[in-house]
């Protein structure tokens, strides 16, 4: 006879756990300034690119370091945050992080040219690379492992819901104020998630948290940095074989093969490399990086094609966005409800194969293509992504104990940004390199010092045409035509990513639920034969 599985006892106390969904609404307005920053600048871009007053005249490749100069920092900068909240606490580090993305925000805001935001949008990251990690960190610390699929997955609803605020406050702000505005609007919401961190969260750390990595952290920062400067410049300048460029790129991957050495041998790292043997843990790292490498890729582009292809506005273009996050917001808290009928590798190699397709259907975009086409497509991407961000984030949560969750989310949130910042980089340099191959037979007019600054952007194309008058006309149509085979090259590279990450997860993520596989072991070990 077999005496019923004992049941684990609590390991959160009970004046937290009552409190628990109202310390996750916290985390999740602090991941929301986080979020609503890049999809607020992605409606921004084109506004920044204008020449002042109305903007700073930033060109393309600045346009991307604005970007990427944020998303560099946060990713160098999430090994260093995770341990810290995990040996100094959670909730210090999640409030050190907002009073420094709030300034940073502040100044921003002020920048007076495009080297300014690039410096402020850094410092934005820094403070942002506290705050990501220690929110999911602090998330699997108030709820019991039975909730946390459930919690994780509003947690992701979250991004979704971020998403879905940021290009329409973006647009509003944009419509009535000064490109600023998209920045400064951060800095009342940080005051917010401050008073009320204070008030409701509780602090957590690891009992036996190791030492700080300086050279994993100095090594990771410098390779990232270089490797994307070689590929940006790359792109601006069409040509991925000068040698400037391809010693830039060489010497990045060398670097980030000595980190990734140095980190095998120390005896702190910021990344314990063990943790990758866990065939399951690899493989959703590698889906989260991959994913957000196909989407802020195409998300970078397709603002380009409804405000300068298709002549929307800023405000408009946020609402032809929310499809996107409605369907995050939607399908995200409601996938591990999925997952726990079809198993993690089903869910999760449907979402990317929905997702590859979507990115691929862009292809389909003309100038004059019906605007629902886009809007479709938009929602089908969300709810592929949804399928996607939860199941990956309850693998690597659930993956290493409870103790190292914020090392765990430091992981997740690293790979998830640095396949963005990957993204941005060499899917731009693709638009870039395709869009000058397109439109360079059409700049024999110009005077030569035009022609290359002509031909870097779309944006620098109708720039240039509209201060030649009348004459700049034939340009229009030349720049409108090569930016849409620039944008369906690009979308297909991006639908190409989407499909071997699916790969990935058909070959190595679980077949079932780990919850489940788990709970399993427990009562197979716990019961006693009498």
């Amino acid at each position: 006879m077999t005496t019923p599985a004992v049941p684990a006892p609590p390991r959160i106390p009970e004046a937290v756990h009552r409190r628990r969904w109202a310390i996750l609404g916290v985390l999740m307005l602090s991941l929301l300034i986080v979020v609503l920053d890049n999809s607020i600048l992605n409606v921004a871009i084109k506004t920044i690119s204008t020449p002042a007053p109305t903007g700073l005249g930033a060109t393309q490749g600045e346009l991307e370091w604005a970007i990427n100069a944020y998303t560099l920092v946060f990713a160098g900068l999430l090994f260093t945050a995770g341990l810290l909240g995990d040996r100094l606490g959670r909730k210090k580090v999640l409030v050190f992080g907002l009073v420094v993305f709030g300034l940073g925000s502040a100044m921003a805001a002020e920048s007076g040219s495009p080297v300014q935001l690039i410096i402020f949008r850094a410092i934005m990251g820094i403070g942002a690379a506290f705050v990501m990690p220690a929110t999911l960190a602090v998330l699997m610390n108030v709820f019991e492992r039975d909730e946390q699929p459930k919690a994780i997955g509003i947690w992701a609803g979250g991004v979704g819901l971020a998403i879905a605020i940021g290009p329409i406050t973006g647009g509003l702000l944009l419509d009535h104020f000064w490109w600023g505005s998209v920045f400064l609007v951060n800095v009342p919401i940080v005051i917010i998630a401050v008073v009320l961190m204070l008030a409701l969260v509780p602090d957590s750390r690891d009992p036996k948290p190791g030492r700080i990595d300086l050279v994993g952290v100095a090594l990771s920062v410098v390779g990232l940095v270089l490797l994307v400067y070689g590929i940006i410049k790359g792109g601006q300048l069409a040509d991925f074989t000068d040698p400037a460029v391809l010693a830039t790129i060489a010497a990045g991957l060398v670097v980030l093969v000595g980190f990734v050495l140095y980190e095998k041998r120390s005896d702190h790292p910021s990344i314990d490399i063990s943790y990758f043997k866990n065939k399951a843990f690899s493989a959703a790292i590698a889906a989260i990086a991959l994913v957000f490498f196909a989407l802020m890729g195409v998300t970078f582009f397709s603002v380009f094609y409804t405000q300068s292809v298709r002549g929307y506005s800023p405000l408009q273009t946020g609402l032809l966005m929310l499809p996107l996050a409605a369907a995050q917001l939607i399908f995200a808290p409601r996938a591990r409800l999925v997952v726990d009928r079809f198993g993690v590798r089903a869910v999760t190699t449907g979402g990317l194969v929905i997702l590859a397709a979507m990115l691929a259907a862009f292809t389909i975009l003309d100038a004059d293509t019906p605007i629902w086409i886009l809007e479709v497509n938009f929602f089908l991407m969300g709810m592929g992504m949804a399928h996607v961000m939860t199941p990956t984030s309850v693998v690597i949560m659930q993956a290493l104990p409870r103790e190292k969750a914020g090392s765990a989310s430091a992981l997740s949130n690293t790979f998830r940004q640095v396949g963005g910042a990957l993204g941005i980089a060499v899917l731009g340099s693709v638009l870039s390199t395709a869009y000058r191959s397109g439109i360079e037979d059409k700049l024999g007019l110009l005077p030569a010092g035009l022609r290359h600054t002509a031909g870097e952007s779309i944006e620098a194309t109708l720039g240039i045409a509209a201060k030649l008058g009348p004459r700049g006309d034939a340009l229009v149509g030349a720049a409108n035509d090569s930016f849409l085979h620039a944008m369906h090259v690009t979308a297909l590279c991006g639908a190409g990513i989407a499909l071997v990450s699916a790969v990935v997860t058909v070959l190595f993520l679980p077949g079932r639920p780990p919850r489940a596989a788990a709970e399993e072991s427990t009562e197979e070990t716990v019961g006693v034969s009498r």
